[in-house]
């Protein structure tokens, strides 16, 4: 056989952020986990499962688009029924990789469905750089309209039940690191374009966002290594594979707080819920973020986690061993749900 055959050339790694994903010449995709064999367990998907546990049931829906994960809670009568607020779920990973199925998410957030009580729906987001953005940002929009044809949907089984239990006039939109410039974006997005009846979306929550500029902050600097789920050259390069080609950092998407004070005033947004890591090495434009909203008339709660760095909640190792995580992890959904209930449609 010819050695310079097609069936023998071997593919050519282009680019790579370590541990999590390689890029080929080919311009196919390895998102295998090559990191530290005791962090696989966080990336390792949990199946849908349809028996309680700790009153929560997970199901997962295929034939939609997006796909979506649910975390909907067991009720114990039909007291609440039509009462129960609903996330609409982003997740992270730099708009490259992960999805809602992983143990990072499932733990939290099957968490916050238990306690606030709530529906949580979590798309299965297409990724770059297979998909650049504004694919993600379409996906997440696109799931909010599903959301809204759920009322009228003849659907049976988990969708029946969110039919039966969800008040859709209180939608939250939530979302951790790049899920939550998704928030962002899609609530920019509603406020624009939509009409959602009987949606109504009575609030954003944005956990540690990937806001950053293309210039360095000085909480980069500081805290260029904050966690497994987090390091400089993740954003780096994460995000030079999401953006639209020829993009930096600074593009509206990333930097939402750079595109002046005139038309972030003109945006209509929810009242806004932002979380910020002491640790994380997006504080400082997370927090640019926050004030550039409140300049702008936003409604803007902030939450800063003292201690702790980017998406510390999400790594359940640390919340079940560490004091320090599991404290901060608590007052963080405390906060969130003191956020909901003060929040109403």
């Amino acid at each position: 056989m010819n050695p310079n055959s097609p069936e023998k050339k071997k593919k050519v790694v282009v680019e790579e952020v370590t541990n999590w994903l390689r890029l080929y010449d080919d311009g196919s995709v390895d998102r295998t986990w090559t990191g530290p064999a005791k962090d696989l367990p966080l990336f390792t998907p949990i199946p849908p499962y349809t028996t309680p546990v700790n009153n929560i049931t997970v199901h997962d829906l295929q034939n939609t688009f997006p796909p979506f994960r649910l975390y909907l809670p067991e009720l114990s009568d039909l007291d609440n029924s039509g009462n129960l607020p609903v996330f609409l779920h982003f997740h992270g990973g730099g708009f490259c990789i992960s999805q809602p199925s992983w143990p990072i998410y499932h733990h939290f957030y099957s968490r916050l469905c238990r306690q606030t009580p709530a529906i949580i729906i979590s798309p299965y987001l297409p990724l770059a750089p297979e998909n650049r953005l504004p694919a993600a940002i379409d996906a997440a929009y696109s799931s909010l309209l599903w959301l809204r044809d759920v009322i009228n949907s003849p659907e049976k089984g988990p969708v029946e039940y969110i039919r039966a239990v969800a008040d859709f006039s209180r939608v939250f939109l939530i979302g951790d690191s790049s899920g939550g410039n998704l928030v962002h974006e899609v609530a920019s997005r509603a406020g624009r374009e939509a009409d959602l009846d009987p949606i109504r979306i009575t609030g954003a929550v944005m956990l540690h966002p990937g806001f950053v500029r293309a210039s360095r902050s000085r909480s980069e600097l500081e805290n260029q290594s904050d966690s497994v789920l987090l390091t400089l050259e993740m954003v780096d390069k994460l995000l030079a594979l999401a953006l639209p080609v020829g993009s930096t950092k600074d593009h509206r998407y990333t930097c939402p707080m750079g595109i002046g004070e005139e038309e972030i005033r003109a945006l209509r947004l929810p009242p806004l819920f932002v979380g910020v890591a002491e640790g994380d090495l997006m504080r400082d434009t997370n927090l640019e973020y926050c004030e550039a909203m409140k300049r702008g008339g936003k409604e803007v709660v902030v939450h800063v986690s003292r201690g702790v760095g980017h998406a510390f909640y999400m790594n359940c190792f640390a919340v079940e061993s560490d004091p320090i995580t599991r404290t901060r992890t608590d007052e963080l959904v405390l906060a969130i749900k003191d956020f909901v209930d003060h929040h109403h449609g």
